[in-house]
């Protein structure tokens, strides 16, 4: 077992980072009085900063040195109180910035989750679960402090640049030219920085995704990897995904630390220039002690926000690859979905119709080829065929989970590309091979398949289908509570559940794909006599493997290599001694 798909990368869709910026930015705009208090709070924050190194300058400059401690006092008092009631808004701001922050994601991740669910098989058979999960939990999360710093940090900061930009050179322009000399250094650095790093963190979001995925398959397949003593090829798979974690994340770490080391190098340097013009080029007595501690406060209030500022640069460089992936799958156009001016299928009698169908996976080989039936209402049709002669492929264009590329496939004369898919699909049972139950009770198990069901129809669904009396000898009867899939039950059971979740529904047309392939003889007598009942007055295809299941039917399609070879009900193809004839002669040697 090679583990390739977890191991390889999925590929991502080149877009504009800008584009990427402004779509996710959009979602503050929902939120926007909130957003515009924070901006006032934080605006009488910047006042606050700015004012306090003019406090410091005036203090020493106009009180101090003048003997007038009245006057310092009060404004020390002055001090004191604007910058107490700073503390309150800022707890303030940070409050309505966390609850739209959360509202945000949860509005994000709503969005995906709707989406997805909207999203056509091909998709689902395209990746593992896991690198889907790893967007909808990890990629959504990464956005919380991007989202949040975009109004607490850039915002401000930038206004608080601009603004002590023009106090310093209002000030003392030569000082303040020698103090931002390095902002060019520091542009250059970040700007190659951010080129490299971007690509490093897409790198790890990948690694991530593949990571997710393996463990999600690993704990879902456990019982498979026990049975066959696979637990040191697992492992060793699991720490090769590992190690590419952990490589990747280190590489783009590295690569962003370098964001704080170029900013600190050129505050450094800044500061140097300072002083040294302030002392060497200009004279100690042509700048006062004030205006000193004025401008190197306002130096380390330029470069703190500047070092803000990068680190939610690299913050967004970090996370912009979540965002990406994010809107990557909101982009992506389900394959099958209602086209304009779809009218609701009208209740259904049950006739279907194929008109020369050919459908194809790939574009590349065809799974049925030039396919014509007509199925008349109440009629139960049998497929069976060899695996990969096309059986499921009918009954999914069917249930349209897939679109013909020719052709015409009706239900009643109507054709299904034609109807909305709800009102098709909410008239039909579809029971498949894998007889997934969720966690739960019972009842909510077989409720699912009509979510308005009473107690009574849920009873009479189980009875049908024979569920009834083993549920009735648990502890807790239809409220015992299922694990994932299931656990606890044997496969008889969760597949005589699975039935009674479809029969619940009522649906006009039936389809059950391989629905009794995993029970035993006995279990199977009992659905048997349910199926039967149910039957009655749909339409119904049933692929089974044991022909023994399928005697009853009013006729039996044999499928193969894309074509329906054979056609008649179980004695008339015995008759024949064709193709049917011969896999139930097989069938019957080997019991």
């Amino acid at each position: 077992m090679s583990f390739n798909s977890y191991k390889d990368d999925e590929a991502s869709t080149q877009r504009s980072k800008a584009q990427t910026l402004k779509r996710l930015f959009s979602y503050l705009l929902a939120y926007r009085w909130q957003i515009i208090l924070v901006l006032l709070i934080m605006g009488y924050g910047v006042a606050v900063s700015l004012v306090n190194p003019l406090i410091m300058e005036s203090a020493t400059d106009d009180y101090i040195s003048q003997g007038d401690w009245q006057g310092l006092l009060r404004l020390l008092l002055f001090a004191l109180a604007i910058n107490l009631f700073l503390v309150v808004t800022v707890k303030l701001r940070m409050y309505i910035m966390a609850k739209v922050c959360n509202n945000i994601l949860l509005t994000i991740r709503q969005e995906l989750y709707t989406h997805i669910q909207k999203l056509d098989f091909a998709f689902f058979d395209s990746r593992p679960t896991g690198k889907i999960l790893s967007r909808i939990i990890g990629d959504i999360n990464s956005l919380k402090d991007v989202l949040s710093n975009f109004v607490t940090t850039l915002i401000p900061d930038m206004l608080t640049v601009f603004a002590v930009v023009a106090i310093m050179v209002g000030k003392n322009p030569k000082l303040a030219l020698a103090s931002l000399l390095t902002i060019p250094f520091m542009t250059a650095g970040i700007l190659f920085i951010q080129i490299k790093a971007h690509p490093r963190w897409q790198l790890f979001r990948k690694k991530s995704a593949n990571l997710n995925a393996f463990i999600h398959e690993d704990m879902a397949g456990m019982r498979i990897i026990q049975s066959f003593h696979a637990q040191g090829e697992t492992e060793e798979t699991f720490d090769e995904l590992l190690l590419e974690h952990r490589e990747s994340f280190k590489q783009a770490v590295r690569m962003s630390d370098a964001f704080g080391s170029v900013i600190d190098l050129s505050w450094g340097i800044g500061c140097i220039l300072l002083y040294f013009t302030g002392i060497v080029v200009l004279g100690v007595e042509d700048v006062s002690l004030g205006t000193f501690i004025a401008f190197g406060t306002y130096l380390n209030m330029f470069w703190q926000p500047i070092h803000n500022l990068s680190n939610f640069y690299n913050q967004l460089v970090t996370n912009i690859a979540g965002a990406e992936r994010i809107f990557e799958i909101l982009d992506t156009p389900p394959a099958i979905a209602d086209a304009e001016g779809v009218t609701g299928m009208p209740p259904i009698r049950g006739e279907v119709t194929f008109e020369n169908v050919s459908f194809s996976y790939d574009d590349k080989v065809k799974v049925l080829d030039d396919v014509s039936f007509r199925i008349r209402e109440g009629e139960t049709i049998a497929l069976v065929g060899p695996t990969g002669a096309g059986k499921s492929t009918i009954v999914n264009l069917i249930s349209r989970f897939y679109d013909v590329q020719e052709g015409i496939v009706a239900v009643d004369g109507h054709d299904v590309k034609k109807v909305s898919i709800e009102s098709l699909r909410s008239q039909m049972g579809i029971m498949t091979q894998d007889n997934f139950l969720f966690s739960g009770t019972i009842r909510e198990n077989i409720r699912y398949g009509k979510l308005d069901a009473t107690q009574e129809e849920i009873e009479a669904a189980a009875k049908a289908v024979n569920a009834h009396d083993f549920i009735m000898k648990l502890e807790k009867g239809y409220d015992t509570e299922l694990t994932e899939r299931g656990g606890g039950l044997s496969i008889g059971q969760r597949q005589l559940l699975a039935f009674a979740r479809t029969m619940v529904s009522d649906p006009k047309i039936l389809i059950l794909d391989e629905a009794t392939s995993s029970i035993d003889t006995k279990t199977e007598l009992l659905v048997q006599e349910g199926i039967e009942h149910l039957l009655a007055g749909r339409t119904s295809f049933v692929i089974a493997h044991r022909l023994s299941t399928i005697q009853k039917a009013d006729r039996i399609f044999v499928v193969d290599d894309g074509r329906i070879i054979e056609e008649g009900n179980a004695e008339e193809l015995m008759a024949k001694k064709g193709v049917y004839y011969r896999l139930y002669m097989a069938q019957f040697r080997a019991s």
